[in-house]
């Protein structure tokens, strides 16, 4: 008898469509559950301005004008706003040199539109130095650019300085010693506790005037601005960068004086130290120092 087969036939058709109906499930649960892949745009364009811009270091690596054309980073155009830049979560900003020697410091913001970035640059001593505001004409995970004018009041022409993520570690800051050293000094200028000028060649001022060579090993030499060997010992900078202290030696390395000078400022870009009055209590002359490239005299 055939009773059997019809059953058979019955369980083999719903056998069938129930791993059909399986199988179309677990390709549906599978295409629900693949997760969607991101890019680095789509990652920034959910970031605020503010965060994209803090969340690498950056470093210029381009430059082009209204028109599209390349502007070498050593163009007059282009070189002020070449290097390394630190964007802080806490709102604050380093900029160092392509060569590691600090450039600016401060505070920092980006407008809500992200069209905006205001720095505030700041002293060492946090003092206000100026304020400016960029505007950003590209801010993604992969570039940060904004634009600069370098004709005042003509908006035709301009360059765009091209920023791009770098792992390039910030620059330890420097001791008062270190900055010390780094570069020869040139005495400059000279001011009186009134602010006035007072001129290099007065009485006040005139034996505090030269080159100075302060070299990591501790001794120093200077000179006249006519290179002729004026002093030469030891040094020392206080800790806390508010006193230099000089051993000048002769030339056998015996002791000739001892003397410890007030410090009034003390960066990359200035060395002033202060000579009080031996005659009148309250009177002063800063003694203003800047870098210079002037070579130490040979054989001296």
């Amino acid at each position: 008898m055939n009773f059997t087969s019809k059953p058979a036939k019955t369980i083999t058709a719903l056998g069938s469509a129930v791993l059909a109906m399986s199988l179309l499930a677990a390709c549906s649960t599978t295409g629900a559950e693949a997760p969607a892949s991101s890019s680095p745009a789509a990652e920034s364009a959910a970031q605020t301005g503010s965060q994209v811009l803090s969340s690498t270091a950056w470093e210029t690596t381009g430059a082009v004008d209204q028109d599209g054309k390349d502007v070498e980073l050593t163009d007059d155009a282009a070189k002020n706003y070449v290097g390394f830049a630190y964007f802080k979560d806490g709102g604050s900003f380093t900029m160092f040199t392509l060569d590691d020697a600090p450039k600016m410091q401060g505070d920092w913001t980006v407008s809500e539109d992200g069209k905006t970035r205001h720095i505030v640059a700041k002293d060492d001593a946090g003092k206000t130095l100026f304020e400016r505001d960029s505007e950003i004409t590209e801010l993604t995970g992969e570039k940060f650019t904004y634009r600069t004018y370098p004709e005042e009041g003509n908006k035709d022409v301009y360059v765009d300085i091209i920023h791009t993520p770098t792992d390039h570690a910030e620059p330890a800051k420097l001791t008062p010693s270190q900055v010390l050293s780094s570069t020869a000094w040139e005495t400059t200028g000279a001011v009186d506790q009134d602010g006035k000028d007072v001129a290099l060649t007065d009485d006040a001022a005139k034996n505090y005037v030269g080159f100075a060579y302060f070299n990591d090993g501790g001794d120093f030499q200077m000179y006249t601005l006519d290179d002729a060997p004026k002093m030469q010992g030891d040094w020392t900078v206080s800790e806390d960068g508010k006193t230099r202290h000089i051993v000048a030696k002769d030339e056998a390395g015996k002791t000739l004086f001892e003397r410890d000078s007030e410090i009034t400022k003390l960066t990359r870009d200035e060395f002033t130290y202060r000579v009080p009055s031996e005659d009148n209590k309250g009177e002063y002359v800063d003694i203003i120092h800047t870098p210079t490239d002037h070579a130490e005299p040979a054989g001296k």
